[in-house]
């Protein structure tokens, strides 16, 4: 029979807890029973989805009227947009999947309501090769190269 020592001893522990268990409600109120000191901390907005906190004069904001709205696009650029479109035949779903942008945006600047974007206004003016934005608007655009 082979030696074997019979005066080491084997001591299989558990593992650690991790540290999303040691936050539980339970888990706090296990050390308060057993008398370890526990500190506990609330964080400020802490669970909420906001990204942002609210300014302190949101109601002086609220009483202001013109001031501080965003510029939405000028009616004639409006205009065009509709013109444009319906010259080249293309209904708004057409222009929005052209222009990789969402039908309600094209409607929303055909309507005047649209928040003016230079990078959509860009892509409008190459589909209906009509110019939107600068000092010459309403003006053909010429195919590139020729100048």
């Amino acid at each position: 029979m082979s030696e074997s020592d019979w005066d080491t001893v084997t001591v299989l522990r558990k593992k650690a807890p991790k540290a999303a268990t040691l936050k539980t409600e339970s888990a706090i109120n296990k050390a308060r029973r057993q008398g370890i000191p526990v500190e506990t901390t609330q964080k400020f907005n802490a669970g909420t989805n906001k990204q942002h906190v609210a300014a302190k004069n949101t109601a002086k904001l609220d009483r202001e009227t013109d001031e501080l709205r965003h510029k939405t696009l000028a009616p004639s650029v409006a205009k065009l947009i509709m013109q444009g479109r319906q010259a080249k035949g293309l209904s708004q779903k057409d222009l929005a999947t052209q222009i990789c942008e969402k039908p309600q945006i094209v409607n929303d600047y055909e309507a005047g309501r649209g928040v003016p974007n230079n990078l959509i206004l860009g892509k409008i003016e190459r589909i209906i090769g009509i110019k939107l934005r600068g000092k010459d608007i309403g003006t053909p655009m010429l195919p590139p190269g020729k100048k």
